[in-house]
């Protein structure tokens, strides 16, 4: 007799019965495991900010102050030198008057703005001639504002186009005390030499930067198209406003007037320039002796004073002598090139009228104490690096008046 299914293999009954018990516990274990991975996901988001959440600490305090110590030389020197020039720096502004439309009323309108700085106590201003250019072609009147913040009107002295410089005078200034810039010199500056630019770029007044001299004996066409010559190059920020403000050397003396900048943009791009203190003090001098300029014509072009750096040369090197100029009518060499392609240098300029010539800037100051008409007495040395021993040779040279 066959066994019955039921009797014969009794380990089969409780298989299936142990199996869904074990699906139920886990299906319990992964519940619970979630809902437990859930709660603590949901009090983690509600407990914990998220990271560009503020926190906010209702007991903050101010940092320490650390101390700074001492200031280092060289800016306690800047800020000397700035303190003690800065009241010498004027802010200019140009206007011209019309009459409204409409009705009898005259309006003011501003119409340019420059820097420029106190000569004299008496109230004799310079600065750029194309900063007060229009009113000298026009009709309108300058304003001279001072680091006080006083503001008064100001009468054209004269002016120097070809130079580009100009000198004003402050009226009704009813006693106010002048402070004249320290006057340097530029026969003897130096490629690398630090300089300090003071101004009012943009309008903003008394604004300081700080550079270095980075040529010399510079030349670049003036907005008349004459070419103004033995300019200084620096590298201290100069932007439209700067014009007519003083370039300064480390001792806070005048070195030079901030002029003109080379930049395809129009602003600040590393390359101003500045006319010498020597050729300022003696126009600015003319100007103010007669208002106008009535410097007699040489009709030279130095080389620029690296030059005679270089190769160790005292005097003033001709590099170009103007066709029909008085130099070349009393036959003053130049500077050429051959056509070997080396260089001959001109006449060397070593005295005029008995006085030593050691550069550039004494010749200038020779012929601001002549007038048209006057012949100078000349000593020139020829043939230097020519391969021949060079000669000293004498010239009487009549000046012409300037063109």
């Amino acid at each position: 007799m066959e066994p019955s299914p039921q009797s014969g293999h009794p380990e089969n009954h409780g298989r299936p019965h142990s199996n869904s018990n074990a699906i139920a516990l886990l299906r319990v274990f992964l519940y619970c495991l979630v809902v437990a991975v859930f709660g603590a996901w949901t009090i983690s988001y509600w407990t914990t900010p998220p990271e560009n959440e503020v926190v906010l600490n209702p007991n903050a305090e101010p940092r320490a102050i650390t101390p700074r110590g001492d200031l280092a030389d060289d800016e306690q020197s800047t800020i000397e030198l700035f303190e003690n020039s800065s009241d010498a720096v004027v802010f200019i502004t140009t206007s011209q008057q019309f009459l409204s439309r409409g009705t009898a009323k005259i309006s003011e309108m501003a119409t340019g703005q420059g820097s420029g700085f106190v000569w004299d106590k008496e109230g004799h201003i310079v600065t750029n001639f194309h900063v007060i250019k229009p009113i000298v072609e026009g009709s309108g009147r300058a304003h001279i504002t001072f680091a006080d913040g006083s503001t008064y009107v100001a009468a054209v002295v004269g002016t120097s186009a070809e130079n580009d410089l100009a000198v004003l005078q402050v009226k009704d200034f009813q006693g106010k005390k002048f402070t004249p810039i320290p006057v340097g010199t530029s026969t003897d500056l130096r490629v690398g030499q630090k300089v300090f630019a003071i101004g009012n770029p943009f309008g903003f007044d008394h604004t300081l930067t700080t550079g270095i001299i980075s040529g010399l004996g510079r030349s670049i066409e003036a907005e008349d198209g004459r070419q103004i010559d033995d300019l200084i190059q620096t590298d201290a920020a100069i932007n439209p406003g700067n014009s007519g403000g003083p370039l300064l050397d480390s001792s806070g003396r005048l070195i030079g007037v901030n002029s003109a900048i080379y930049s395809p943009s129009g602003a600040y791009a590393g390359i101003g320039f500045a006319i010498p203190a020597d050729t300022v003090n003696a126009v600015v001098t003319e100007l103010i002796r007669n208002g106008e300029i009535k410097r007699p014509y040489l009709g030279v072009r130095f080389a620029p004073p690296t030059i005679n750096a270089q190769l160790g040369i005292q005097g003033a090197i001709v590099g170009e002598v103007i066709k029909g100029s008085p130099a070349e009518k009393a036959g003053i060499h130049p500077t050429i090139q051959t056509q070997q392609g080396s260089i001959e240098l001109g006449d060397i300029i070593v005295e005029i009228d008995g006085k030593p010539i050691r550069h550039y800037g004494d010749v200038v100051r020779a012929l601001f104490s002549h007038k048209v008409g006057d012949v100078l007495k000349m000593k020139v040395i020829r043939g230097v690096r020519r391969g021949a021993s060079p000669e000293e040779v004498e010239l009487d040279v009549k000046l012409t008046e300037s063109t």
